[in-house]
């Protein structure tokens, strides 16, 4: 079955003077022979992503899309419309965003981050940036400290949404932010907190046990490089906590406190030291 907004393997069945016609065994798609690759002869399988021309036409290409239907992606819009804009999608095929799909509205030259979906009445490639409206609300795949991939959406008053998994969607609460994040980059974050009522609390910082140890190998590794002594603490700022090592000041606080109860150093507000030999004694 060919999936209309999405990258398919056809096999070519015959040309045409408009280019190949390649097929999954049911439908025909055209593949026009600018986008042909050297080398391909009938019966030969071809990956392409297909489309739908306005006169209706299944077409294909084999120029590299952005995303594909059921993504969700950051796209700079290219030109007005009467009723809505169009999205670059990489293709020669623009995507279209219908006004009514316009969280907010858009302007030519800007990029936002976007869903692709097809139109059921007609299979047209659309895109919206009503995020909510496409997003799961449950079965989450994933536990509490998992990995994710979160793809940053926008600034709100609370911190950065972000699309988790091009599925779900989650929040990286402002004062746990020390990093410069933009809507569209693509970042690795982890699950912090899952909410009863299924809001999801994100974190760019890993946690748990395994993360200590490594932050312990880290620190102890530059306290040995800055002749034992670094002018950090207790009392330091989360910023210059995470410009320096970028951990939170919470993994920051565990770290030196296991390193402190091995009498692996010496805690002070402004500055944590290596014990010598004259401290043992």
């Amino acid at each position: 079955m060919i999936e209309i907004g999405k990258y398919n393997e056809l096999r070519i069945l015959s040309k045409t003077e408009a280019g190949l016609n390649l097929t999954d065994g049911d439908k025909l798609v055209i593949l026009p022979y600018q986008y042909v690759p050297n080398g391909v002869e009938i019966g030969d399988n071809i990956n392409v992503f297909v489309f739908v021309q306005k006169d209706g036409r299944l077409t294909g290409t084999t120029q590299k899309a952005y995303a594909e239907v059921g993504d969700f992606a950051f796209l700079k819009v290219v030109s007005d419309g009467d009723d809505g804009v169009f999205m670059d999608l990489g293709i020669d095929k623009d995507v279209y965003v219908p006004t009514r799909e316009q969280k907010r509205p858009m302007q030519k030259g800007y990029k936002y981050v976007v869903y692709l979906y097809l139109d059921e009445n007609n299979d047209r490639l659309l895109a919206s940036s009503k995020l909510y409206d496409f997003v799961e609300e449950d079965g989450f795949d994933f536990e509490e400290g998992d990995e994710v991939s979160l793809l940053i959406t926008e600034e709100t008053d609370l911190g950065y949404n972000a699309i988790i998994n091009n599925t779900y969607i989650g929040l990286l609460y402002n004062n746990e932010v020390f990093d410069n994040i933009q809507p569209g980059e693509m970042r690795k974050g982890w699950i912090k907190k899952i909410r009863v009522e299924g809001k999801i609390d994100l974190t760019l910082q890993p946690s748990g046990y395994g993360h200590i140890l490594d932050s312990k190998e880290m620190i102890l590794k530059e306290l040995k490089k800055n002749g034992g002594v670094i002018e950090l603490g207790d009392k330091s700022s989360p910023e210059e906590i995470y410009l320096r090592f970028q951990i939170s000041k919470s993994a920051f606080k565990k770290t030196i406190g296991s390193l402190y109860k091995e009498r692996l150093i010496v805690l002070s507000d402004d500055s944590i030291r290596l014990i010598t030999d004259e401290d043992a004694e």
